[in-house]
């Protein structure tokens, strides 16, 4: 089974350019990591610093969600 939820690594920002000769170089700062939506495909806003952080959110949503998922089955009546 996929998890909807999964941890990414964020998309650089931009911080400047340089040239070197007739070439512009991008200059970049990594941001972190990102939650990915699997269902919506994709990213959600909140960025965090370490993967740790990323992995213990993204558990966090998971588990929400299945929890979700189990209440909604048990109100469910069985004809």
């Amino acid at each position: 089974m996929i998890s909807r939820f999964v941890v990414v690594p964020a998309i650089p920002t931009e911080t400047g350019s340089m040239r070197n000769g007739s070439r512009f170089y991008c200059q970049t700062a990594p941001i972190g990591f990102n939650l990915y939506d699997n269902e919506e495909k994709l990213r959600l806003k909140t960025s965090y610093q370490t993967r740790e952080e990323a992995e213990s959110e993204c558990l966090r949503v998971n588990m929400e969600r299945f929890q979700g998922v189990l209440s909604e089955r048990e109100t469910i009546p069985i004809l």
